[in-house]
C-alpha cells in the first residue's frame, strides 16, 4: 500500500515542485518590485524622539508626568502629536509670537512667568488627579453598598436610606467640625439612587458571571442540577445549578436562570440547555452527573432530558433528587390522607371562611395567652409545611376546640365533632411526630458543601431509625412519639391502630426501594472521607467501577498509589 502511494505520487511531485517554485519566484518578484516602487512608511514610534528640557524656556512646552507621550503648551494647553522641535517652534511662532515681545528670551521676567505657568499647570494636574481619585472612591463605595443590599435581598430604593443613615450617624458621632464636613461631603458624592444601584448590580452580576464561566472553562468535570418551576407570572423558569472544583475547594453556584416561553417538554429543556452551554462556550462533555426531579420531562426514556443528554455524553450519570425522593416516600394515602385533609379543612375554615372569623380567632388566642398567634397553611410545594402545620395544629388543639364551640357557622359543629374524636386526634398526633422526624431528615439533607457520602450516611441512618420507630410504635413505648404519648395519657379511648403501624411499614419499604441506587459500598464511602484509609487493591477498584462505570480501573488504581505516596497530599488533606 505504501509503495503504491509512492508510485502514484511520483508523476505529481515534479509538477508540484515546479508550481511551488514558480509561485515562490512570483511572490518574491512582486514583493521586490513593491519594495522598489514604494518607499517604506516611516514610523514615528521607532524614531525614539526625546523631549528636551530647553524647549520649555524656548517654546513654553512641557511634558506631563501622567501622559508622557505628547508635549503640552503652557499657554493654550494644546498637545503636539509629534515630539519634534520644528513642530513646537512653529506652534509657538504662529500662536504666541507676542509672548516673545513682552518677555524676551533670557530675561528674569520670562523665567518668572514660566515658573508661574508651570505652577498653575501642576496645580491643575493635581486637582484633576484628586478629582479622579475621589470619583473612583465614590464609585467603589457605591458598588459595595449595592453588593450589600443585593446579598441582604433588599430593594434598591433603600440605597438612599443608607446614605441618610450614614449622614445622621456622622452628625452625631464626629465631633470635629472640619472632619465632619469633609466626611459628609465625601458621602454626599457617592451615587446611591435606585437607578445607580441598579447599574452597579448589573456590573457586579456581569463580573461574577464572568468569573464563574472562566472557572467552569478551566475545570475538568462538573455536575449540574436542573429544575423547572413556574413563577407568579405563569412564566416557566429553568434553574441550572453547577458543582465543580476550582482547584482549591468545591463550589456550588447558580449558573443560569432561563425563561421558558412555550412548552416545557424534555426536548424544549434540552434545546435551552444546549444553547446556554454553546453561547457561553461551555462543554457538555465535562458534565459527569445530572440531578433532576422525577418529572417525565426530565427522566423520560425517549424524549426526556436525560435521554437527550445521554446521546451527547454517554458517560454522564443521572440521579433523582434525594430530598425529593424522601418527600415522595412519605406521601399519604388512605385513612391518613383523609385525616390530613380534615386537618386542612379545619385550618381553612378558621382562616379563609371570612376575615371576621379569622380576626376573632386571633383575638381569642391573644386573650387566652396562647403560645402562637395564628394557624399555618399547608402548601405541597413547601416540603416542610406539612409537618409545621401539624405541629402548630397540635399545639393549639384546645384553643381550636374552644373556638369551634362558640362559632355559629353551620360547619363548625361537624368539625368540632371530628376534633372531639379521640381516635382521629391520635392519628393527627401520630402524623405530627412522624413528620417531625421526616422534616429533621429533610433539613439534614439540605445545605451547601455536602457530598454524596454525607447524604448516603444520613439516609442509611434514617433507615435504621425507621426500624426503631416501628418497634417503638408496636411496643407502645412511644419513646420517639412524644406528642402521641402525651395525648394518649389524657385520652383513654385513643389506641395504636393498624393504620399507624401499616404506614410505618410502608414508609420503611418506600425508603428501601427508592434509594436502591444509592447503596454505595462502605469502602467507597470511607475512601471519599479518607483516601489513605483504603489500600489500592483490585477488589476495591472493582467496587468503585460499580458505582461509577466511567472510571478506568487501571488508571484509578495507579492514581491511588500516587496520592497515597505523596506526603504533601496527605498533609494537605489532613489540614
Amino acid at each position: 500500500m505504501r509503495s503504491q502511494s509512492r508510485s502514484q505520487m511520483q508523476p505529481i511531485a515534479p509538477i508540484t515542485a515546479l508550481l511551488c517554485s514558480c509561485l515562490s519566484s512570483w511572490v518574491t518578484g512582486v514583493s521586490t518590485s513593491m519594495a522598489l516602487s514604494k518607499p517604506k512608511k516611516r514610523k514615528i514610534d521607532s524614531e525614539n524622539r526625546q523631549f528636551q528640557s530647553e524647549w520649555t524656556d524656548k517654546y513654553l512646552f512641557i511634558l506631563p508626568a501622567v501622559t508622557s507621550t505628547k508635549p503640552v503648551c503652557l499657554l493654550c494647553n494644546e498637545c503636539m502629536s509629534v515630539m519634534k522641535e520644528y513642530n513646537l517652534k512653529r506652534h509657538y511662532k504662529s500662536n504666541h509670537g507676542s509672548f516673545s515681545a513682552r518677555f524676551p528670551e533670557g530675561s528674569d521676567e520670562r523665567r518668572s512667568k514660566i515658573q508661574r505657568l508651570l505652577a498653575s499647570f501642576q496645580h491643575g494636574q493635581a486637582a484633576l488627579g484628586r478629582f479622579c481619585t475621589e470619583q473612583e472612591r465614590a464609585m467603589i463605595a457605591s458598588l459595595r453598598v449595592a453588593w450589600t443590599l443585593t446579598r441582604q435581598k433588599r430593594p434598591f430604593t433603600e440605597a438612599e436610606t443608607v446614605k441618610d443613615c450614614m449622614l445622621a450617624v456622622i452628625d452625631e458621632v464626629v465631633v470635629d467640625e472640619k472632619v465632619r464636613e469633609s466626611v459628609t461631603s465625601s458621602i454626599k458624592k457617592v451615587p446611591l439612587s435606585d437607578t445607580s444601584t441598579l447599574r452597579r448590580v448589573e456590573l457586579l452580576a456581569k463580573d461574577v458571571s464572568r468569573q464563574l464561566l472562566d472557572n467552569l472553562k478551566k475545570t475538568d468535570v462538573m455536575s449540574i442540577a436542573v429544575d423547572e418551576s413556574t413563577d407568579c407570572t405563569d412564566m416557566a423558569q429553568l434553574c441550572i445549578y453547577v458543582r465543580f472544583h476550582d482547584g482549591v475547594h468545591f463550589r456550588e453556584e447558580l449558573v443560569g436562570l432561563i425563561p421558558m416561553e412555550g412548552h416545557t417538554t424534555g426536548e424544549a429543556i434540552f434545546q435551552k440547555i444546549d444553547a446556554f452551554f454553546d453561547e457561553r462556550e461551555l462543554d457538555l462533555q465535562k458534565v459527569c452527573l445530572l440531578v433532576t426531579d422525577g418529572a417525565p420531562a426530565m427522566i423520560g426514556r425517549l424524549q426526556g432530558l436525560t435521554a437527550r443528554l445521554s446521546t451527547i455524553a454517554p458517560h454522564m450519570q443521572f440521579l433523582h433528587c434525594i430530598i425529593h425522593q424522601s418527600v415522595l416516600c412519605a406521601k399519604l394515602s388512605g385513612d391518613l390522607k383523609n385525616t390530613m385533609d380534615t386537618v386542612m379543612n379545619i385550618v381553612n375554615f378558621i382562616r379563609s371562611t371570612s376575615s371576621l372569623q379569622h380576626r376573632l380567632f386571633r383575638m381569642m388566642l391573644a386573650d387566652m395567652f396562647a403560645e402562637h398567634t395564628d394557624l399555618l397553611v399547608h402548601n405541597d410545594v413547601r416540603w416542610l409545611s406539612k409537618g409545621n402545620v401539624l405541629d402548630r395544629f397540635c399545639e393549639l388543639h384546645l384553643e381550636i376546640v374552644s373556638f369551634l364551640r362558640v362559632c355559629k357557622h353551620k360547619r363548625a359543629a361537624n368539625l368540632l365533632e371530628r376534633m372531639l374524636d379521640e381516635q382521629f386526634m391520635a392519628e393527627v398526633y401520630f402524623l405530627c411526630d412522624i413528620f417531625k422526624h421526616l422534616n429533621t431528615l429533610n433539613l439534614e439533607l439540605q445545605g451547601r458543601e455536602k457530598s454524596i457520602a454525607d447524604l448516603v450516611e444520613k439516609l442509611c441512618a434514617f433507615k435504621t431509625k425507621l426500624t426503631i420507630f416501628t418497634t417503638d410504635l408496636s411496643a407502645t413505648g412511644l419513646l420517639h412519639f412524644p406528642r402521641l404519648r402525651g395525648f394518649m395519657n389524657t385520652a383513654p379511648e385513643a389506641r395504636i391502630t393498624p393504620v399507624m403501624t401499616d404506614f410505618m411499614t410502608k414508609l420503611t419499604e418506600n425508603f428501601t426501594e427508592r434509594f436502591q441506587g444509592f447503596n454505595i459500598p462502605i469502602e467507597v464511602l470511607h475512601f471519599a472521607r479518607d483516601p489513605f484509609s483504603i489500600k489500592p487493591e483490585a477488589d476495591f477498584c472493582a467496587k468503585v467501577k460499580e458505582v461509577m462505570s466511567s472510571i478506568d480501573e487501571s488508571i484509578f488504581q495507579l492514581e491511588m498509589v500516587d496520592v497515597q505516596s505523596s506526603f504533601a497530599s496527605k498533609q494537605y488533606l489532613q489540614s
